[in-house]
């Protein structure tokens, strides 16, 4: 193991579990699988085996453990964000490649195959606003006391990752960050990516979910 791979896994276990797990799943299952069923049943496990681990540590989280998080993911928490936002745009390519073979199966399988897809564009929507939450989250907490990047109506508030997972999620559905003020450069830059891909992501999901529902009901 690089130790690259070794500082990833000790700056975030719960990620480097989740993509190992969803890797063994994808290598072993059974069956003559195409490589498309395997890639996005792998990507299934890791992404909710991950929001998962990261619902736990959300409903645990208070300031102190952010920040000591913030600081503990501080050196790759770029690299982890650009990673899992390229993963979740290329499971919807993935997901177009599957939605054309899926023509060709018939009854229960093809039932199974629309699963997985709508599995996959649930769970990469998700993923998405969750990664960006905890950035906003790390990003808030990393900055000096009085030079926060973020401002929040109630001034005395000490933010926990659900004010963030509001921020996030509100930019997610909407585009827009209601209530919240951005008051920094770099916390823009986060916001505008996650708007972009969003936008994007939003876009796809309407189209697949019209394919899916037509591909159902033709069943």
């Amino acid at each position: 193991m690089t130790s690259h791979r070794r500082q990833l896994l000790r700056s975030h276990p719960r990620l480097m579990t989740s993509l190992m797990a969803g890797t063994l799943v994808g290598v072993a299952l059974p069956g003559p699988a195409s490589a498309i069923v395997r890639i996005l049943a792998g990507w299934n496990v890791a992404i909710w085996a991950y929001l998962a681990l990261m619902s736990l540590l959300v409903a645990r989280g208070n300031e102190e453990r952010i920040y000591r998080l913030a600081r503990q993911e501080d050196r790759n928490a770029v690299f982890v964000l650009a990673v899992m936002s390229l993963g979740a745009m290329l499971s919807l390519a993935a997901i177009v490649v599957e939605l054309a073979s899926v023509k060709n199966v018939a009854g229960g399988a093809r039932l199974m195959h629309y699963g997985l897809t709508a599995a996959t564009v649930i769970g990469s929507w998700l993923l998405l606003g969750t990664v960006y939450m905890f950035h906003y989250a790390h990003l808030y907490y990393r900055a000096p006391e009085g030079d926060r990047p973020l401002r929040f109506p109630d001034e005395s508030l000490r933010p926990g990752y659900w004010d963030f997972l509001y921020f996030s999620f509100t930019i997610a559905v909407a585009a827009q960050t209601s209530d919240i003020s951005i008051a920094s450069t770099a916390m823009r830059k986060a916001v505008l990516a996650q708007s972009v891909l969003s936008f994007f992501f939003n876009a796809a999901i309407i189209g697949m979910s019209i394919n899916i529902a037509a591909g159902v009901v033709g069943s």
